[in-house]
């Protein structure tokens, strides 16, 4: 027999799955987006279903600041009554496998949805994993990023010495999107990727997680204690203007920090905790553009 596929199932009970050809399947409950984020801590799921009951629950999605997380190795499937195609699309964009009508949705439906839903997923992340840069900023991607922890992590195990992950999750790229299209956007998040580039050593890797997170991986630090200034360093650098299109745009930062071997001794143990720290924190900077109004005067023009 199939191992199950494990199902979280987010704003609603478990459907009941239990006797579909499509499965077997394995649900748990959970009804708000932050309890989805203490599981997604522990172990991600092969499926996520959310259950928005109404545009503005959609929007909340939207907003989450764990979106990236969740879609980054599980499949994301939404169902909404009548979900508008704005939305939709926008979920798509952001990871999600399908966004489906609740309200005419019927078990048997929604397993073949869920399951076909994971399949894609699995043959993305093949895809990808066979496809190791992100086209956009031709940064390494997740797969290659958790490849070469893996092979780094295993020196480390021979010739012990402290290392250390930085997650940097970047607000303001979609308020970029809806004020001047999607290629500024893309162009502002070229130039955070640039910024952090810049700020560190060569021997550092850089590596994009989706559509609003990076990683940098300190593959030797000093001390323990220097991850965080590297860190804080970073922030400041990425949270200066930036000049996109003639318009001067600013993001915020949430850092998240995983350190060796405190935080764990494998790849994907650091990449969760670094993950789900800077999905878990409030953003800081964007100070001038509040209400995700961009104003300023002053932008970088170092950033090509």
């Amino acid at each position: 027999m199939p191992e199950p596929l494990r199902i979280l199932c987010i704003g609603g009970p478990s459907p009941d799955l239990g006797l579909s050809p499509w499965g077997p399947f394995t649900c748990e409950d959970v009804s708000s987006l932050d309890q989805a984020l203490d599981v997604l801590r522990q172990s991600p799921p092969d499926a996520i279903l959310v259950r928005s009951p109404d545009a503005d629950a959609l929007e909340r999605l939207l907003r989450w600041p764990a979106l990236s997380q969740a879609v980054l190795e599980s499949a994301l499937v939404v169902a909404a009554p009548e979900p508008a195609v704005g939305p939709a699309l926008k979920l798509l964009q952001r990871g999600a496998q399908d966004v489906l009508n609740g309200a005419t949705l019927r078990n048997e439906s929604l397993a073949r949805r869920l399951r076909l839903a994971v399949e894609r997923k699995r043959l993305d992340q093949a895809a990808r994993k066979a496809y190791a840069t992100d086209l956009a900023t031709g940064l390494p991607n997740h797969a290659q990023l958790l490849e070469h922890m893996t092979h780094l992590l295993a020196l480390r195990e021979r010739e012990p010495a402290p290392m250390a992950l930085i997650v940097l999750r970047i607000e303001g790229l979609a308020g970029t999107e809806a004020a001047l299209g999607a290629e500024a956007a893309n162009v502002l998040r070229r130039k955070v990727a640039v910024r952090i580039r810049a700020g560190l050593r060569a021997s550092d890797v850089v590596a994009s997680l989706g559509s609003d997170s990076f990683a940098v991986l300190l593959a030797w630090i000093d001390a323990p204690d220097d991850a965080p200034h590297v860190a804080a360093k970073l922030a400041q650098q990425v949270r200066q203007p930036y000049n996109v299109a003639g318009s001067d745009r600013a993001v915020a930062v949430a850092l998240g920090l995983a350190a060796y071997p405190e935080h764990g001794r494998d790849a994907d143990a650091l990449l969760r905790r670094a993950t789900s720290q800077a999905a878990s924190v409030a953003t800081v900077g964007r100070e001038g553009f509040a209400n995700r109004i961009e104003r300023g005067s002053t932008a970088a023009a170092n950033d090509d």
